[in-house]
Formats: structure tokens, sequence, C-alpha cells
């Protein structure tokens, strides 16, 4: 059987994970399909997955109805719902978190939106995810905002993996691996084993893109420096990931089993139809990193992908002159990436609220009159 496209990313030290997960797929096989034939290795959700898994079919009806005859509470509910999806998918992917000792084979779960400035909260709600799924290969997602950092740090103080989502910018990305180590350090002086707890840090990549292009058309006249800041972000995102898991910091903890924090880029289809549509795939490959594609992407991939070798470090030079060109040109890059953080905390906080009401219209039509 011949290597497909996205076997060679892998062979390449590039994890290949999947932006989506429903109980369809668990339940038809899908996700272990997705495994052997599309190298998928792990899994990350969120609200929008969620919420539109959940509006489609009928998969959830049965338990939702028993859900239902015990709480009020539909955010409860949906937890209760989202906790099985989240333990069945652990389990498949459990033989690969085992063989890759504890790189990969993880599912991520989200933390409440309307937490994204509560850091108490957000510790409190991590902590019952991990405790209740009760799986290894867990991730919990939070937020990179500045309330998610201290969060972030007191989690994986306590040995739990977390998948830091929503980063933009790259100071925002070394505050976030700072907390990391900080929450390392902690755990090792306690006396911790940290073999046991792992992170990613989500970069999105595309809707960078999406707000510097609308930005440069507002601007007029510098259509050449379109489509290219997401790619040199996470370029230069991956140097500094390069600089911060180096030196003297960093290395008295690797003898303790501390594992680095991968690059994860996410938000990777391509939002504009006149980009090529695997492009966050083609220009992003690099070792030690993951790609957490939709399921479009990856089809889309296998189908045309052009796997040249690792591409993540091509042109960072160029990078680094695209910066000041967009600033000459009148695009605020740090303005760039605030916007994006509070549209991505808005757009995740309004999918829960879809969701909820989505279960809520569920109940109307589960529940005899």
């Amino acid at each position: 059987m011949s290597r497909s496209r996205l076997h060679r990313l892998s062979e390449l030290g590039q994890s290949v994970w999947i932006d989506s997960l429903s109980r369809e797929w668990l339940r038809t096989g899908e996700l272990k399909r997705l495994m052997d034939e599309d190298a998928v290795v792990g899994v990350t959700s969120n609200p929008t997955i969620f919420q539109k898994a959940m509006a489609e079919g009928d998969w959830y009806d049965d338990q939702l109805r028993d859900v239902l005859s015990e709480t009020d509470d539909l955010t409860e509910a949906f937890f209760r719902l989202a906790f099985d999806d989240i333990r069945e998918a652990c389990d498949l992917m459990k033989r690969v978190w085992d063989v890759t000792e504890g790189q990969d084979g993880y599912v991520s779960l989200e933390v409440d939106p309307k937490l994204a400035h509560d850091t108490q909260g957000t510790i409190e709600q991590a902590q019952r995810f991990h405790d209740e799924i009760d799986r290894a290969n867990l991730y919990v997602k939070i937020p990179a905002t500045e309330a998610g950092l201290p969060a972030i740090e007191e989690m994986i103080a306590r040995g739990k993996s977390i998948n830091v989502t929503l980063i933009f910018s790259l100071d925002r990305y070394s505050a976030v691996a700072e907390a990391y180590l900080r929450g390392l350090e902690r755990f090792v002086e306690a006396g911790g084993d940290p073999t046991l707890v792992t992170s990613v840090a989500s970069f999105f990549v595309s809707r960078v893109d999406t707000e510097a292009d609308r930005r440069l058309d507002e601007l007029g006249g510098h259509d050449r420096l379109k489509g290219k800041l997401a790619i040199a972000n996470a370029r230069l995102a991956y140097g500094r990931y390069k600089e911060i898991f180096s030196g003297e910091r960093w290395d008295a903890l690797v003898p303790h089993g501390a594992s680095e924090q991968r690059c994860l880029w996410a938000s990777t289809s391509t939002k504009n139809p006149e980009y090529r549509d695997v492009m966050y795939v083609e220009e992003l490959v690099g070792p030690q990193t993951v790609n957490t594609m939709p399921k479009e992407t990856i089809d889309a991939f296998q189908d045309h992908g052009e796997v040249r070798g690792v591409t993540i470090e091509e042109g960072v030079e160029d990078a680094e002159t695209l910066f000041a060109e967009l600033a000459e040109a009148g695009v605020d890059y740090e303005d760039v990436s605030r916007v994006l953080e509070e549209e991505g905390v808005q757009k995740f906080a309004d999918s829960f609220g879809e969701l909820i009401e989505g279960i809520s219209s569920k109940r109307g039509q589960l529940t005899p009159a």
C-alpha cells in the first residue's frame, strides 16, 4: 500500500490531527478510517464543532432524552453528551497515545467560552473536565487570553495536559510558552512527573490573513502583501519555539522527562477562494508541529497537496521583512491580533449559545407534551 500524502507529512515529523468530532463518526467507524487511511493521530473540538454535530441527525436524541429527565441545566446536559463523545474518542486514540509515548493520540475539549476572562472559573472547569473524563490522553482547551494565562500555568502545575487555543500574536505565544514553563517548573519542584503532562500551542492561521487582507483592501494598492501574513506569523512563531525550548532553563527540565510544547496550526482551511485550498498545510510543514485540519482540507490535501519537504523555515527573512512592509502600509499587527482574539472568543461564545438553544429546541421535540 502506497503512503498517502498525509502519511508523508507524518514522516517529516508533523502530526496530522482533525478539527472535528461527532458521535456519528465514532459509531460509524469514520474516525477510525481517518486514523487508518489519512494518518490522523489526534482530534480537536470546540463549541462550533459540537453545535454542528448535535444539530445534524438524531445521534444524540436518546441520551439527550435521558439526560433532560435528570437535569434542567442545558449547559450541564451538553457536558454530559460531550463527555461521552470525548471519552469514546480518547479510548479509540489510546493506541496512538501508547505507540507515540504520549506525544499524539489526544482529544481536545474546550472550556465554556464565557469563561475566557475568568481565571478561577477556567481553572475549576478545566479541573472538572480532567476529573470526570478521566483519560490520560485528554487535552482541555484554554484560550490564550490574559485571564487564560494564569489558568494554563496552574493546570500544568497540577500535572494536567492543556491545549492552549486562540493564539494569534508572537508576543502572546511567548507568554503562553512562559506559562507552560512556569507550570512545569512548579510541577517538578513539587515532586511531579512531567512525563505525564504535555501541551500544544494552537495558532489560528487563516483568520490572520482574512483580517489583514480586509485592512489592505481598505487601504488599497497593496495587493502583493495579501495572503502572506498568516504563514509569515507561523514561521516566526516556530523560530520562537526553537529558541524557547533550548538553553539552560529548558535543559534543566529535560532530565526530568519534560516535553516541549509543540506549535499547532489551527484554522488551516483557506477562507479566500482565490488562494490555494491547501496552502496552510503545504507551507507549514515542520518537525515537532501539529496541523489540525477540517475534513475538507484533509480530503483536498490527499487529492492534490504537494509535499515539498520541511517548509516551515523557508523564507524566514522574508517573513520579517513582510511585517515591516505591512506596518509601513498601515496594517497594525498588534491590533489585528487583538481584534482576532476578541472575535475568536465571541464566535465560540455565540456557537455555544446556539448549541444550548439547539438543546432547548430538542427538549421541546423529545419531551412529550
